[in-house]
C-alpha cells in the first residue's frame, strides 16, 4: 500500500540525518538519569510570532513551535522519523487522488469539544477561501474545487472545496484535482490542523487564545514580546503524552542574551546557539551540547516583483553574485562550522537530494562572476542590501557574503538589519522588499518537494520572491502525479536543476542544529525539523 511505502522513505531520510550526527543530546550532564518531576515546566528559546496564532496563517518558526504543541493533525512523525497516525485511524487511497480518512474516537479540543470530521473539513474550507487571505491557503490547491474558492482574481465562486465530503462524524473523503504522490505526508503540516467551533465565531480572539487538541494547552495570556506559556492537557489522546508539566516559550531579541541565560541555567533549551559561541559552546555545556544536521537551509532571495530585478537579464546578475561567494570559506570561518556550503536548494539529509543541483552557479569563480554581472547589465545602482533580522544571529554570515561580493565584483553590498524576525517577515510577506533578503527554510516534511514546490511554484504561500515559471509549474505537476515517490523525486530534481537558469534565490548553506540545554532538564533530543521532542523532555526534581 502507498502509506506503507511512504513510511519507508521517510524513515530512510531521517536515518541519513541520524548518521550525520556529530554529537547528540539526552540524559543529564554526568550521564546519569536524575529523579523526574512529571509536573515540572521548562523554558524554551523562541522568537515572537509574526502573526496571531492561527495555523493557516503561520509559516514561520516562532509561531510554528507554539502551534506544534497546541495542535495535532491527522498524522505526524514519531521520534524515529516514522510517519504515524495521530487523530487519524487511517488515511487510505487506491490512486493517490481520492483519500478516505477515518478518525479515532475520543479526541477533544482543550475546551472539551469533540474532534470530528467537520473539525477538519470546516477548517480547510475556511482556510482555502480567498476572502480569508491565509498565508498557507496554497497548501489546499491540490484539492478539487480550489480554483472556485480561491480564484486568481475576483471573489470566490464557492465557499467550500468540492473535493471534501463528510461521510459521518468519524469519516470524510478528500478528492484531489490530480494525483499527488506525497499528499499523506503533507497532511502533517500545520495548515491541516483541525479547528473547534469557537474559532469560526471569533477568529481574532482565537489568534490570541488558541484552542487546540494537542498535548499542551495555553496557560494564561500571551505576554507579547515576553513569553507564551503552555501546560499539559490532561485529556490528550495522542501517542506522545508529555513527560513534563508544560513549556514557557521565552521570546528573545538577542540570541547572545538567550545563550547567557542558557549557560547560567535560566533558560532550559535553546535550539540554535549564537554563531559567536560556536567555538566554545561544547566546552560550556559538555554533554548537554548538541550538533547534528537537519532539514534546513539558508538562501538569499530577490524581490522579482520589483521592476528592476524582474528584468530577464538580471538572472545573469544573480548567477554572478552567487559565483562571487566563497561558501566553503565562510562556513568554516565566519560560521565556525555551524553550516555546510550548499550545492543546491535541497539539504543533504532530505529525501530526493542530488549533489550539485545548482551546478557551476554555486561554485566560487570571481572572474566569471564579474562577467555575468556585466552581461546582465549590473546590479541596480551598483549597490545591493541583504535584509535580515538582527535578533537571529545572522550578522556574521551576511557581512561575510557582502565582503565577498564587494571584493570579487566591485558591487557595493551591505547588510540591512531589522530589529526583529516579526518585522522583517511582515515586510517580506507584504512584498515591500527592494533588494536581496535572507530566506531560510525548515522542512515541513522531509522530501525535496517541500523545498521546491512550496517556495518556487507560482503563487505558493512561501514564494516570497513572487517567482513564476509555467514550465517549471507543469514539471512540478508531473512530479506530484507520479506513481511513486522515487519518480516524483527525479522530476523535482529536474525542477531544482533548472532553477539555476533564473536564480530566483542564491543557495548559501545547509544548516546544523547547534543546540544546548540546562542542568535542570534531561532526555532532550532534537529531530531533523530542528525541533526538540518537547513532550519527551524531563524536568529534574
Amino acid at each position: 500500500m502507498r502509506g506503507a511505502k511512504s513510511a519507508v522513505w521517510v524513515v530512510g531520510a531521517i536515518a541519513v540525518a541520524m548518521t550525520a550526527t556529530a554529537c547528540g543530546g539526552g540524559g543529564s550532564d554526568s550521564g546519569d538519569k536524575a529523579a523526574v518531576n512529571p509536573d515540572g515546566t521548562y523554558t524554551y528559546y523562541n522568537t515572537e510570532p509574526q502573526n496571531p496564532l492561527i495555523p493557516t496563517n503561520t509559516n514561520e518558526t516562532g509561531g510554528h513551535y507554539i502551534l506544534a504543541n497546541l495542535f495535532r493533525g491527522l498524522v505526524d512523525y514519531d521520534a524515529n522519523g516514522k510517519l504515524r497516525n495521530q487523530v487519524a485511524e487511517s488515511v487510505d487511497s487506491p490512486d493517490n487522488k481520492v483519500f478516505t480518512v477515518k478518525l479515532k474516537k475520543g479526541w477533544t479540543f482543550h475546551n472539551g469539544e469533540q474532534v470530528n470530521a467537520a473539525s477538519f473539513v470546516d477548517a480547510w474550507n475556511w482556510a482555502a477561501n480567498g476572502k480569508n487571505a491565509q498565508l498557507n491557503a496554497s497548501w489546499f490547491a491540490d484539492i478539487k474545487g480550489y480554483e472556485d474558492v480561491h480564484p486568481e482574481k475576483g471573489d470566490p465562486k464557492a465557499d467550500k472545496l468540492d473535493g471534501l465530503k463528510i461521510v459521518n462524524d468519524n469519516e470524510f473523503t478528500i478528492e484531489l484535482s490530480h494525483p499527488v504522490s506525497s499528499f499523506k505526508e503533507r497532511l502533517f503540516y500545520d495548515a491541516f490542523f483541525p479547528m473547534p467551533k469557537a474559532f469560526f465565531k471569533d477568529t481574532k480572539a482565537f489568534g490570541e487564545h488558541p484552542i487546540g487538541n494537542g498535548p499542551y494547552q495555553q496557560d494564561g495570556n500571551w505576554e507579547h514580546k515576553v513569553e507564551f506559556k503552555v501546560k499539559k492537557y490532561a485529556d490528550y489522546k495522542g501517542e506522545d503524552k508529555p513527560k513534563n508539566g508544560g513549556i514557557d516559550f521565552k521570546f528573545y531579541n538577542k540570541d547572545d542574551a538567550a545563550y547567557n541565560d542558557l549557560v547560567s541555567d535560566k533558560l532550559d533549551v535553546m535550539f540554535q546557539v549564537p554563531t559567536s559561541m560556536m567555538s566554545q559552546y561544547k566546552n560550556d555545556l559538555g554533554s548537554r551540547a548538541v550538533d547534528q544536521m537537519y532539514g534546513g537551509n539558508t538562501n538569499i532571495a530577490f524581490p522579482l516583483y520589483d521592476s528592476e530585478w524582474a528584468k530577464p537579464e538580471k538572472a545573469k546578475v544573480r548567477q554572478g553574485l552567487s559565483m562571487a561567494i566563497d561558501r566553503e570559506t565562510i562556513a568554516k570561518t565566519a560560521l565556525k562550522g555551524s553550516k555546510d556550503a550548499a550545492d543546491g536548494w535541497t539539504p543533504k539529509v532530505v529525501e530526493g537530494y542530488q549533489a550539485n543541483s545548482c551546478g557551476e552557479f554555486c561554485k566560487f569563480d570571481p572572474a566569471k562572476a564579474k562577467q555575468l554581472i556585466k552581461d546582465g547589465g549590473g546590479v541596480p545602482g551598483n549597490k545591493m542590501t541583504i535584509t535580515y533580522n538582527a535578533d537571529g544571529g545572522h550578522k556574521e554570515w551576511v557581512d561575510a557574503v557582502c565582503n565577498d561580493i564587494r571584493q570579487n565584483t566591485g558591487v557595493e553590498c551591505v547588510g540591512q538589519p531589522e530589529p526583529t524576525f516579526q518585522q522583517v517577515r511582515s515586510e517580506i510577506t507584504d512584498k515591500k522588499m527592494k533588494s536581496a533578503f535572507r530566506m531560510a527554510w525548515v522542512q515541513d516534511f522531509p522530501n525535496i518537494s517541500n523545498f521546491i514546490s512550496e517556495q518556487y511554484r507560482t503563487g505558493a504561500g512561501a514564494n516570497d520572491m513572487a517567482f513564476s515559471d509555467k514550465g517549471l509549474d507543469d514539471l512540478m505537476k508531473q512530479a506530484d502525479e507520479a506513481k511513486t515517490i522515487e519518480e516524483a523525486n527525479k522530476l523535482y530534481h529536474q525542477v531544482e536543476s533548472k532553477l539555476g537558469e533564473q536564480m530566483p534565490s542564491i543557495p548559501l548553506f545547509f544548516d546544523h542544529t547547534k543546540a544546548g540545554y540546562s542542568k535542570k532538564v534531561q532526555n532532550v533530543k532534537f529531530d531533523t525539523f530542528r525541533q526538540a521532542i518537547w513532550t519527551d523532555v524531563e524536568v529534574k526534581k
